[in-house]
Protein backbone atom coordinates (compact mmCIF):
# COMPACT_ATOMS: atom_id res chain seq x y z
CA UNK A 1 0.00 0.00 0.00
CA UNK A 2 1.12 3.54 -0.62
CA UNK A 3 0.05 5.71 2.29
CA UNK A 4 -1.40 9.10 1.48
CA UNK A 5 -1.33 11.42 4.46
CA UNK A 6 -1.46 15.16 5.00
CA UNK A 7 2.13 15.09 6.27
CA UNK A 8 3.30 14.50 2.69
CA UNK A 9 2.13 17.98 1.77
CA UNK A 10 5.30 19.18 3.49
CA UNK A 11 7.44 17.37 0.91
CA UNK A 12 8.76 19.29 -2.04
CA UNK A 13 9.79 16.07 -3.79
CA UNK A 14 7.01 14.34 -5.76
CA UNK A 15 4.60 12.53 -3.45
CA UNK A 16 4.55 9.38 -5.55
CA UNK A 17 8.18 8.53 -4.68
CA UNK A 18 7.55 8.72 -0.91
CA UNK A 19 6.44 5.60 0.99
CA UNK A 20 4.83 5.87 4.43
CA UNK A 21 5.28 3.35 7.24
CA UNK A 22 3.16 2.85 10.35
CA UNK A 23 5.27 0.73 12.71
CA UNK A 24 6.30 1.50 16.28
CA UNK A 25 9.11 -1.01 15.71
CA UNK A 26 10.06 -1.97 12.17
CA UNK A 27 10.10 -5.74 11.56
CA UNK A 28 13.42 -7.51 11.09
CA UNK A 29 14.41 -7.68 7.46
CA UNK A 30 13.11 -4.16 6.81
CA UNK A 31 16.10 -3.34 4.58
CA UNK A 32 15.39 -6.34 2.34
CA UNK A 33 11.74 -5.30 2.14
CA UNK A 34 12.62 -1.81 0.92
CA UNK A 35 15.12 -3.07 -1.63
CA UNK A 36 12.59 -5.59 -2.95
CA UNK A 37 9.65 -3.26 -3.54
CA UNK A 38 9.79 -0.19 -1.28
CA UNK A 39 6.11 -0.59 -0.39
CA UNK A 40 4.69 1.02 2.72
CA UNK A 41 4.20 -1.06 5.86
CA UNK A 42 1.17 -0.81 8.13
CA UNK A 43 2.11 -2.66 11.34
CA UNK A 44 -0.18 -0.30 13.27
CA UNK A 45 -2.39 1.31 10.62
CA UNK A 46 -4.44 3.36 13.07
CA UNK A 47 -1.53 5.40 14.39
CA UNK A 48 0.34 8.30 12.79
CA UNK A 49 3.19 7.55 10.38
CA UNK A 50 6.52 6.68 12.03
CA UNK A 51 8.78 6.78 8.96
CA UNK A 52 8.94 8.06 5.39
CA UNK A 53 11.25 6.27 2.96
CA UNK A 54 12.44 7.58 -0.37
CA UNK A 55 14.59 5.91 -3.04
CA UNK A 56 17.56 8.25 -3.26
CA UNK A 57 18.20 8.05 -7.04
CA UNK A 58 14.63 9.25 -7.66
CA UNK A 59 15.22 12.21 -5.31
CA UNK A 60 18.49 13.02 -7.05
CA UNK A 61 16.94 12.83 -10.52
CA UNK A 62 14.30 15.25 -9.27
CA UNK A 63 16.94 17.55 -7.76
CA UNK A 64 18.78 17.71 -11.06
CA UNK A 65 15.69 18.95 -12.85
CA UNK A 66 16.39 22.29 -11.13
CA UNK A 67 19.21 24.76 -11.63
CA UNK A 68 19.97 24.84 -7.91
CA UNK A 69 19.50 22.27 -5.11
CA UNK A 70 16.13 22.48 -3.38
CA UNK A 71 15.17 21.43 0.14
CA UNK A 72 13.38 18.09 0.48
CA UNK A 73 10.64 19.50 2.72
CA UNK A 74 9.09 22.98 2.87
CA UNK A 75 8.71 22.78 6.65
CA UNK A 76 10.50 19.70 8.00
CA UNK A 77 8.16 17.74 10.28
CA UNK A 78 8.88 15.42 13.20
CA UNK A 79 8.41 12.24 11.14
CA UNK A 80 11.81 10.72 10.19
CA UNK A 81 12.91 10.35 6.58
CA UNK A 82 15.12 7.51 5.32
CA UNK A 83 16.88 8.02 1.98
CA UNK A 84 18.45 4.91 0.44
CA UNK A 85 20.21 3.99 -2.79
CA UNK A 86 20.94 0.61 -4.46
CA UNK A 87 21.96 -0.85 -1.10
CA UNK A 88 20.44 -0.52 2.35
CA UNK A 89 22.38 -2.12 5.15
CA UNK A 90 22.47 -1.63 8.91
CA UNK A 91 26.00 -3.08 9.07
CA UNK A 92 27.84 0.16 9.89
CA UNK A 93 25.87 2.94 11.54
CA UNK A 94 27.18 6.47 11.97
CA UNK A 95 25.39 8.53 14.64
CA UNK A 96 25.76 12.29 14.87
CA UNK A 97 25.32 13.54 18.44
CA UNK A 98 25.80 17.31 18.73
CA UNK A 99 24.67 17.92 22.32
CA UNK A 100 21.25 19.31 21.38
CA UNK A 101 17.92 17.87 22.59
CA UNK A 102 16.98 17.17 18.96
CA UNK A 103 20.12 15.12 18.45
CA UNK A 104 19.57 13.00 21.56
CA UNK A 105 15.89 12.51 20.73
CA UNK A 106 16.53 11.37 17.16
CA UNK A 107 19.07 8.76 18.29
CA UNK A 108 16.69 7.40 20.94
CA UNK A 109 13.86 7.26 18.40
CA UNK A 110 16.06 5.57 15.81
CA UNK A 111 17.11 2.87 18.29
CA UNK A 112 13.48 2.27 19.25
CA UNK A 113 12.27 2.15 15.63
CA UNK A 114 15.08 -0.08 14.28
CA UNK A 115 15.64 -2.23 17.36
CA UNK A 116 14.86 -5.45 15.47
CA UNK A 117 17.31 -4.64 12.67
CA UNK A 118 20.52 -3.48 14.38
CA UNK A 119 21.49 -6.21 16.85
CA UNK A 120 24.47 -7.18 14.67
CA UNK A 121 25.43 -3.65 13.62
CA UNK A 122 28.71 -1.87 14.22
CA UNK A 123 28.04 1.69 15.34
CA UNK A 124 30.14 4.85 15.56
CA UNK A 125 29.02 7.92 17.50
CA UNK A 126 30.61 11.26 16.59
CA UNK A 127 30.33 13.96 19.24
CA UNK A 128 31.88 17.47 19.41
CA UNK A 129 35.19 17.79 21.27
CA UNK A 130 33.59 20.21 23.71
CA UNK A 131 30.33 19.32 25.39
CA UNK A 132 28.98 21.45 28.28
CA UNK A 133 29.14 19.70 31.65
CA UNK A 134 25.34 19.80 31.72
CA UNK A 135 25.29 17.51 28.65
CA UNK A 136 27.91 14.97 29.72
CA UNK A 137 25.40 12.71 31.44
CA UNK A 138 23.12 12.74 28.39
CA UNK A 139 26.09 12.01 26.13
CA UNK A 140 27.01 9.00 28.26
CA UNK A 141 23.41 7.78 28.23
CA UNK A 142 23.38 7.94 24.42
CA UNK A 143 26.62 5.93 24.26
CA UNK A 144 25.18 3.31 26.62
CA UNK A 145 21.92 3.14 24.67
CA UNK A 146 23.67 2.55 21.34
CA UNK A 147 26.08 0.08 22.93
CA UNK A 148 23.21 -1.98 24.34
CA UNK A 149 21.35 -2.04 21.01
CA UNK A 150 24.24 -2.93 18.67
CA UNK A 151 26.99 -5.53 18.50
CA UNK A 152 29.90 -3.08 18.62
CA UNK A 153 30.07 0.66 19.36
CA UNK A 154 32.84 3.25 18.97
CA UNK A 155 32.70 6.76 20.39
CA UNK A 156 34.90 9.50 18.94
CA UNK A 157 35.26 13.26 19.22
CA UNK A 158 35.38 15.42 16.09
CA UNK A 159 34.38 19.04 15.61
CA UNK A 160 32.38 18.39 12.45
CA UNK A 161 30.07 21.27 11.59
CA UNK A 162 28.97 20.47 8.04
CA UNK A 163 27.15 17.52 6.52
CA UNK A 164 30.03 17.22 4.06
CA UNK A 165 32.36 16.33 6.97
CA UNK A 166 30.11 13.42 7.94
CA UNK A 167 29.73 12.41 4.28
CA UNK A 168 33.52 12.23 3.86
CA UNK A 169 33.98 10.26 7.09
CA UNK A 170 31.19 7.85 6.15
CA UNK A 171 32.65 7.20 2.69
CA UNK A 172 36.19 6.75 4.04
CA UNK A 173 35.08 4.27 6.70
CA UNK A 174 32.45 2.55 4.52
CA UNK A 175 29.52 3.42 6.79
CA UNK A 176 26.14 2.32 5.48
CA UNK A 177 23.73 4.66 7.33
CA UNK A 178 24.19 8.21 8.63
CA UNK A 179 21.80 9.24 11.42
CA UNK A 180 21.56 13.02 11.80
CA UNK A 181 19.04 15.82 12.35
CA UNK A 182 16.83 17.48 9.80
CA UNK A 183 18.66 20.72 10.61
CA UNK A 184 21.19 19.48 8.02
CA UNK A 185 18.57 18.70 5.38
CA UNK A 186 19.24 21.74 3.20
CA UNK A 187 23.01 21.19 3.34
CA UNK A 188 22.51 17.50 2.50
CA UNK A 189 20.49 18.45 -0.60
CA UNK A 190 23.43 20.60 -1.77
CA UNK A 191 25.92 17.77 -1.20
CA UNK A 192 23.69 15.28 -3.03
CA UNK A 193 23.16 17.75 -5.87
CA UNK A 194 26.89 18.28 -6.43
CA UNK A 195 28.31 14.80 -5.81
CA UNK A 196 25.69 12.50 -7.35
CA UNK A 197 27.32 10.22 -9.95
CA UNK A 198 30.65 11.94 -9.29
CA UNK A 199 33.92 10.48 -8.11
CA UNK A 200 32.95 10.66 -4.43
CA UNK A 201 29.54 9.03 -4.85
CA UNK A 202 29.04 6.04 -2.54
CA UNK A 203 25.84 4.14 -3.25
CA UNK A 204 26.04 2.06 -0.05
CA UNK A 205 25.38 5.11 2.16
CA UNK A 206 21.81 5.84 3.30
CA UNK A 207 20.57 8.78 5.38
CA UNK A 208 18.16 8.89 8.33
CA UNK A 209 16.97 12.43 9.09
CA UNK A 210 14.74 13.45 11.98
CA UNK A 211 14.21 15.92 14.82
Amino acid sequence: MQGKVDHKLRFVVPEDIVSTHYCEKLPSGFSEHLLADGESLACSPHQDPTLFTVHLPEVLDWLHQHDHPKALEDEPCHIPVLLFDKHLSMDRLLFHYDGTPASAKLIRNFISLFENNIQHSKATIISPSFIPKSKLREEQEIVQLVTAATEETSFIKFNFSRIGDFWSYAVKHQCTLLVTTKNYQADLAKVLFHFYKGGMWYDRLAFYLSF
